[in-house]
């Protein structure tokens, strides 16, 4: 009984596990959302004060709505792998950009690569909006007339003169006035926020309905193709670290007990190149990486590299 109790909870487990591992974009998306949440609700409540005159309050609101989401976009592109697998030594050959001289397709990988980044900083325009604090104090600081006559249409002279008070309770209006401009300000902001949440998804949907269509494959081998590369990722990144800790031992020991080392295989450098390539679907090959594409060539060559290094101009510096 024990046993059959054991191995339904184990089974349970282990559809729970699936779920989390097959959901987990999902799951990154909503947990990158709860950071954006609460680090707009940080910036507003402890670091952000509006200085609630005309010459400050639209370079000081504009750079808190925007600086983050610059930050972001950064970021993003900054930790894409994709980036890097096509602009590592592109300098030295401006043909890993756009292999096979596929400029569209080159375009095309850039294009999902920027929009890839992109969420984040969406996603932080969208919250900064909705929650309108750092709008308020950017636009009531405009000195526009379009913007003066939108907001102090029918209304006193004082409310031209004290429009960029109004984010701050120093504004010398009436609380009703005050209020209704707040709360017109704060509609705004809300109603940009839901139109850049709108459009972004229907851009997703569009780009992901295009990309499906355009697709060379069908949905199940797609579906394949995603779940291969992300295995071959994982395998890879430990393989990559139980090797080099391999062959750091192995120069360490050598190096220590002075002697030659022992042989050690590895890949030379146009290998190396070649598993670095963005990999396109072709249906003449209907590989689902650089790797497989090499490791299944029957021309391979098998010369290892002399001494597994890399050579740059200033050297390396470990720390």
């Amino acid at each position: 009984l024990a046993q059959s109790v054991l191995t339904h909870t184990m089974d349970n487990f282990q559809t729970i596990l699936r779920f989390f591992m097959n959901q987990k974009a999902t799951i990154g998306y909503s947990f990158m959302a709860l950071l954006t949440i609460g680090g707009e609700r940080i910036f507003s409540m402890v670091s952000f004060q509006c200085p609630c005159n005309h010459d400050q309050n639209f370079p000081y609101g504009l750079t808190f709505l925007l600086g983050p989401a610059a930050v972001l976009l950064v970021l993003g592109l900054f930790f894409s792998t994709r980036m890097w697998r096509l602009y590592t030594g592109c300098c030295l050959d401006p043909m890993k950009l756009c292999p096979r001289g596929n400029c569209f397709g080159c375009l095309r990988v850039f294009t999902s690569i920027f929009s890839g980044a992109c969420v984040a900083p969406i996603m932080w325009l969208s919250v900064a909006l909705l929650n309108g604090t750092f709008y308020e104090c950017a636009v009531s600081g405009l000195d526009d007339n379009v913007v003066v006559d939108l907001f102090c249409k029918n209304k006193t002279l004082r409310c031209r003169e004290e429009l960029a008070r109004v984010p701050c309770d120093r504004s010398k209006l009436s609380s009703e006035e005050r209020m209704e401009l707040l709360l017109m300000l704060r509609a705004q902001s809300q109603i940009l926020g839901w139109c850049i949440i709108i459009l972004s998804a229907i851009v997703g949907l569009l780009g992901t309905c295009y990309q499906n269509c355009r697709s060379k494959v069908s949905y199940l081998q797609l579906t394949f193709w995603k779940r291969y590369v992300e295995k071959e990722k994982e395998s890879f990144d430990t393989f990559a670290v139980d090797y080099a800790t391999k062959l750091a031992e192995r120069n360490l020991r050598s190096f220590f007990e002075n002697k030659d080392p022992a042989p050690f295989p590895f890949p030379n450098h146009m290998a190396w190149e070649e598993i670095s390539a963005y990999y396109t679907f072709s249906r003449s090959e209907q590989y689902y990486s650089t790797l497989q594409r090499y490791v299944e060539k029957t021309d391979r060559d098998f010369t290892p590299e002399k001494r597994p290094v890399l050579e740059f101009e200033d050297g390396i510096e470990m720390s």
